[in-house]
């Protein structure tokens, strides 16, 4: 049997016989492999989740917007202010991403739209031709 001594002494020698440049990788790979196993799954997790924009935003004018599940897309529709009750926007997720149109019922035109989520917060775009404008809204 080895005692604790024996296998300390085992270990050392077979460090010393280890080349330099074995012992830097050994190093490395010790560090350096829990970080990339995290990468893997974070880029593994690509695709979005759906659900995540269901629900109620706080829009930037102060509004309610509601995102709920429409047949295979999600409509938008306001739940406070002037234009309450009116549908502003349906976006389908295409990927990592939110895509289809919104509408400023301001002045009733509709634009083509995406949108993203970063945490509690929808960044919503909407263009006309290369004219865009972004509105973040936080998630209630």
């Amino acid at each position: 049997m080895w005692g604790k001594r024996e296998r300390v002494e085992g270990e050392e020698l077979r460090e010393k016989k280890k080349g330099k440049g074995e012992r830097i990788v050994s190093k490395f790979t010790k560090i350096l492999g829990p970080i990339f196993i995290i990468i893997i799954f974070a880029f593994s997790a690509g695709a979005v989740n759906a659900n995540e924009i269901l629900g109620n935003w706080k829009t930037e004018s102060g509004e309610t917007a509601n995102i709920s599940k429409c047949g295979s897309a999600f409509c938008i529709v306001l739940k406070t202010g002037k234009y309450k009750g009116q549908s502003i926007g349906k976006l389908t997720l295409d990927g990592k991403k939110y895509t289809g149109t919104v509408r400023d019922p301001a002045d009733d035109k509709t634009y083509s739209g995406s949108a993203s989520i970063v945490g509690n917060t929808l960044k919503l775009q909407g263009c006309f031709m290369i004219f865009c404008k972004t509105q973040r809204w936080t998630r209630l």
